[in-house]
């Protein structure tokens, strides 16, 4: 499979007589979290434990202390002591709950120095987003213990990884499909790792990373403290628990950040004909906002439709290349792009704050994916508003999908000039949802499926051509289109 978010460049030297860490590319500061995790969870403390109370060391504390990170979050106070005591750890926690710091303090506190091409440490993450954004975080605490550090993920030079590598790495960051092109290639050895750190688990077992995933962790020795942080523990993860971690202690953290019921919510109905300009009406209003699309295409397409209408926006989908991707990531995070379109890739991993509008311009998969890409917004206790568009045709699914998510809104139809659309936020939408997936919101009765063959039509006309005389794409151009767009 080809990782579409795939490893980096050698570790930067901050000064030439010193081991500091620093990741391999210019990473988009603005992009982390105030406090410098890229995780900003809600929920911290006042009254609780400290970081000191912890067990966190002193030098790593006056690290915290300098990023103004004050009090820990659940998830850190129920982790970091038993990280810190060498257990095992499996952490059921989502997107946004602060995990980053809670494997990241333990992690630097057990690293030592390395042998060229021999990392103590390792972190797995799905995405090269997420890469280097965990490593914009460890990097200050890496410096404090005089440790190098560096993300490695595909899109960039292998061979600079690799004479990075070749100057020594204590902490590697890295996807699943660049580590194993190094490891084949004999540029890395993971028999010295004595801690490894699996993010994002459920996102690898989605992305069909963890094949790629058990090849690395039967190179590392069994006795090595592993810690697996994930949103599900059931089916594939279980499995890769009870294959690869020793007797752990389970943490479970539900973040408030991600429950649906935190979010505004709002399914609006268009046609293909308005939900352009629909689209252009919601966006003028946000301040900062992100929308989903389902192809690299389509992003694209969009992009430019939003120009036209006076809106600037920058895309990200897996066709960029990296530097294009982290150039559209900095500005959308420093505020000079007010709106990132962007695929699936950005559904995790992406931890942007203030982003107050979500956009689902293209509905979701299904109810997890919607979760995955509302997330984006609500962070840190702020506020966000989620706005699906929903096309006649797509009201069946996309009503599956909210019951699902535990949902009961109405999809209400609008147009462009629908005054509601100036402030989503104070309209109240009505709730209910249809008994019968058959009849549409409009109470039109919904024509029945065609079955596939001679009876949906042929290639030569009949049934499969439009109104117009034209052919319309039938059910074998749109596998086709999807087989086209796969990994966007």
């Amino acid at each position: 499979m080809t990782e579409e978010n795939t490893p980096t460049d050698e570790p930067l030297r901050a000064a030439a007589s010193r081991r500091v860490a620093a990741t391999a590319v210019e990473l988009p500061v603005a992009a982390q979290a105030p406090n410098g995790a890229p995780e900003a969870a809600s929920g911290a403390a006042e009254d609780g434990p400290t970081f000191a109370d912890l067990g966190v060391p002193a030098d790593l504390l006056k690290v915290l202390a300098k990023s103004g990170i004050a009090s820990p979050f659940p998830v850190q106070t129920l982790t970091i002591p038993d990280a810190l005591a060498g257990r095992d750890v499996c952490g059921k926690a989502k997107t946004g709950s602060g995990k980053t710091l809670a494997f990241g303090i333990p992690l630097v506190h057990h690293t030592t120095t390395s042998k060229p091409r021999r990392p103590r440490s390792l972190v797995l993450v799905p995405t090269r987003e997420l890469a280097n954004q965990v490593a914009e975080a460890l990097s200050p605490l890496c410096e404090a213990r005089r440790l190098w550090l560096m993300a490695v993920y595909g899109g960039v030079s292998i061979n600079r990884q690799i004479q990075g590598l070749r100057q020594g790495v204590d902490l590697v960051i890295a996807t699943p499909g660049r580590l194993n092109d190094l490891l084949e290639r004999g540029d890395i050895s993971l028999d010295d790792v004595s801690m490894v750190v699996i993010d994002e688990a459920d996102q690898m077992a989605d992305m069909g990373f963890l094949p790629q995933v058990e090849r690395i962790l039967k190179l590392v020795d069994r006795d090595a403290q592993t810690l697996l942080f994930s949103a599900t523990l059931d089916g594939d993860i279980g499995k890769l628990v009870e294959r690869y971690q020793d007797n752990p202690v389970h943490h479970e953290v539900i973040s408030e950040t991600t429950t649906v019921d935190t979010l505004e919510q709002r399914f609006i109905g268009v046609t293909s004909e308005t939900k352009t300009d629909v689209t252009a009406r919601i966006l003028a209003g946000a301040s900062r906002a992100i929308v989903f699309v389902r192809t690299t295409h389509g992003a694209d397409r969009l992009v430019r439709l939003l120009a036209k209408q006076g809106l600037t926006a920058q895309e990200i989908h897996g066709r960029k290349s990296q530097a294009q991707r982290e150039r559209a990531l900095d500005a959308f995070a420093r505020g000079r792009c007010p709106i990132l379109v962007a695929t699936n890739v950005a559904a995790r991993g992406l931890h942007i704050d203030h982003v107050d509008l979500v956009l689902h311009y293209d509905p979701p998969e299904d109810a997890k994916v919607y979760l995955h890409r509302s997330g984006r917004t609500a962070r840190a206790g702020a506020e966000g508003l989620v706005v699906t568009l929903v096309l006649p045709e797509q009201e069946r699914d996309v009503i599956a999908i909210e019951r699902s998510a535990g949902l009961d809104y109405e999809i209400v139809p609008m147009t462009a000039d629908d005054p509601r659309l100036g402030d989503l936020g104070a309209w109240e939408p009505p709730r209910g949802l249809p008994r019968d997936l058959s009849i549409r919101g409009s109470g039109e009765a919904r024509p029945p499926r065609r079955a596939r063959g001679a009876a949906a039509g042929s290639r030569n006309g009949g049934p499969n051509r439009s109104g117009d005389g034209q052919r319309s794409p039938g059910p074998w151009r749109r596998r086709a289109n999807r087989r086209a767009t796969a990994g966007s």
